[in-house]
């Protein structure tokens, strides 16, 4: 248990470091706190096209160490996986920005860079292919939904493909939460807007420009 502990503590602080809050801050004064994540994706819309970039490699290798280091002690693979998990956590709900934050998705691919490549590559598939239909939360969050049978598919072992049906519950969690956004008071028109949360990541239908 102790373990265990270990591994969740070490994953959501470095998960929780808050990477595109600092960037924006840095490169143009910008607060991300007033949007509606503070991720890689505001960045891109609020800052510097070109500033997600190392923002989601720094993102990326969070989740690579949280999953790696307990690997590089001799831990098993499930501790691992709990390292990785607590790293998207830590970065959907970081106590730097009064538990806000992003959706988690550049640390998950940290883990699955150590733990399941073919899943990496698998999710950068669906980013890609989201941006080209202006489709992303719809898409990923698919993805995210038959990921864990890809993994036992594909080898990548029980372990791992429960940390795959976590991190779809995650986001699932993280975008009906909208990072405490308040929901209308009338419950039809809260039905519809979580919805949308859950299928666009957004709270109207209108999408962000491409």
């Amino acid at each position: 248990m102790a373990r265990i502990g270990l591994a969740v503590v070490m994953g959501y602080l470095l998960g929780s470091l808050p990477t595109a809050q600092l960037a924006a801050l840095w490169l143009a004064g910008v607060d991300l706190r007033r949007a509606s994540t503070i991720s890689g994706s505001t960045l891109y819309y609020e800052v510097a096209r070109w500033a997600p970039v190392p923002v989601g490699l720094i993102d990326v290798t969070k989740g690579v160490v949280a999953t790696a280091l307990p690997l590089w002690l001799g831990e098993s693979r499930a501790i691992a996986v709990t390292g990785g998990i607590s790293a998207v956590v830590g970065h959907n709900w970081s106590t730097w920005l009064a538990f806000r934050g992003g959706r988690g998705l550049s640390p998950f691919l940290g883990m699955l860079v150590v733990l399941f490549p073919p899943g990496a590559l698998l999710l950068l598939l669906a980013l890609g292919i989201g941006r080209l239909l202006h489709r992303t939360p719809m898409v990923v969050l698919l993805t995210l939904a038959i990921l864990p049978g890809v993994i036992l598919v594909g080898g990548g072992g029980r372990e791992v493909a429960c940390g795959a049906v976590g991190m779809f519950g995650v986001t699932v969690a993280k975008r009906l939460e909208a990072n405490r956004r308040p929901l209308p008071s009338d419950p039809a028109a809260r039905r519809v807007v979580l919805w949308r949360r859950l299928w666009l990541d957004r709270d109207t239908r209108a999408w962000p420009p491409a």
